[in-house]
């Protein structure tokens, strides 16, 4: 379930405690997740040092000190942690990497859809070539209403799966699309081709603002999600639709339905959202 803005708090929250610590010893307890977790015990790791975390779309990146970097992404539902190996290891963690300070990196995931891998990197400070593909950072001034719009133009795709396609704007899930999409009284049915300039640039602030505002909140903790340091993220108690099927529209007072696009449930207010 980790989207946006979840990455981004556990990016900010693993570099807070694991930048400049050096990896001394590394257990594998499960042989693999979405991919292998074996190539971890033989990857070299012991003795690196994490250099710098950042995000990528829903990835995270811990840059190493030999130029490598370990790469993960959450799946539905990772959790990751940096605490005591006096705690007994839960489960569903498949991997830990001991620190140096006596505390370990533990990566858990029931589902075990989540990713947490060895990559090159091209050069300090950049992202591995798995991440090539995706499109701008929708926190930058890059994503904006003129990206939108030049991007929109001759798709006949729904609007929220165009929202939530990686090629075009990076990291926007199920849940901020369809908020972005209500705050923006647009329908999710509506082809992406046919959306105005103007409705571009509302589109594009909106999403700017609910991911700002999740990324403050912690996240939303609506179905596994964790902070690293096992805090809930609060922006659920704000969703107006997202998981709200059948309840009254908090805009208009009508009904909320859903409707399955992409594969996804979108909630919206057919009344609010043209």
């Amino acid at each position: 379930m980790p989207e946006l803005p979840e990455a981004e708090n556990i990016c900010r929250a693993l570099k807070r405690v694991m930048a400049g610590r050096t990896i001394t010893r590394v257990e594998v307890f499960t042989p693999a997740m979405r991919e292998p977790l074996t190539p971890l015990l033989s990857a070299g790791l012991e003795g690196l040092k994490v250099v710098d975390v950042r995000r990528r779309a829903r990835y995270v990146v811990e840059e190493l000190s030999d130029g490598r970097a370990l790469l993960m992404h959450f799946g539905m539902t990772g959790v990751v942690r940096v605490e005591s190996t006096d705690i007994p290891r839960r489960k569903h963690e498949h991997v830990f990497l001991h620190l140096d300070d006596g505390r370990a990196f533990r990566f858990e995931c029931t589902r075990r859809f989540s990713v947490l891998k060895v990559c090159t990197l091209p050069e300090p400070g950049g992202f591995p070539a798995e991440l090539d593909a995706f499109g701008v950072e929708p926190l930058t001034p890059a994503f904006d209403g003129t990206h939108l719009f030049k991007r929109s133009r001759g798709k006949t795709v729904n609007v929220k799966c165009f929202l939530m396609d990686n090629v075009v704007v990076a990291g926007i899930g199920n849940i901020y699309a369809t908020e972005t999409l209500f705050a923006a009284n647009i329908s999710p049915l509506r082809p992406a081709g046919k959306l105005t300039r103007r409705e571009c640039g509302t589109l594009a602030a909106e999403a700017k603002r609910i991911l700002a505002r999740a990324i403050e909140l912690g996240g939303s903790s609506i179905s596994d999600f964790l902070n690293v340091d096992g805090t809930e993220g609060k922006f659920a108690q704000e969703i107006a639709v997202y998981g709200r099927a059948g309840q009254s529209c908090p805009r208009c007072g009508g009904m909320i339905e859903t409707v399955r696009l992409g594969g996804r449930s979108s909630a919206w207010c057919p009344n609010c959202q043209k």
